[in-house]
């Protein structure tokens, strides 16, 4: 689901990496994404990212399971 989000929103998908990292009782969701396509995924005022994150969080409600997505640009993470 995160990566059909993120690619209607990128315009370089073959850079789309994304990464399901166990943590305790939750799964990170890391996406990683050209660095000319992070401002469109973070949107103005962060508004996709969040939609992006509400969306996937949701998802992980109805099968019972903590899910968080996190954006990241090499070290960082938005």
């Amino acid at each position: 689901m995160t990566r059909f989000i993120t690619e209607h929103i990128v315009s370089n998908k073959e850079a789309i990496n994304i990464h399901a990292v166990p943590r305790g009782r939750s799964t990170i969701i890391e996406v990683t994404v050209a660095e000319e396509d992070m401002g469109k995924v973070i949107g103005k005022g962060g508004r996709n990212i969040e939609a992006i994150r509400a969306v996937v969080r949701a998802a992980g409600l109805r099968k019972h399971e903590r899910v968080q997505v996190e954006l990241a640009d090499g070290g960082r993470h938005a």
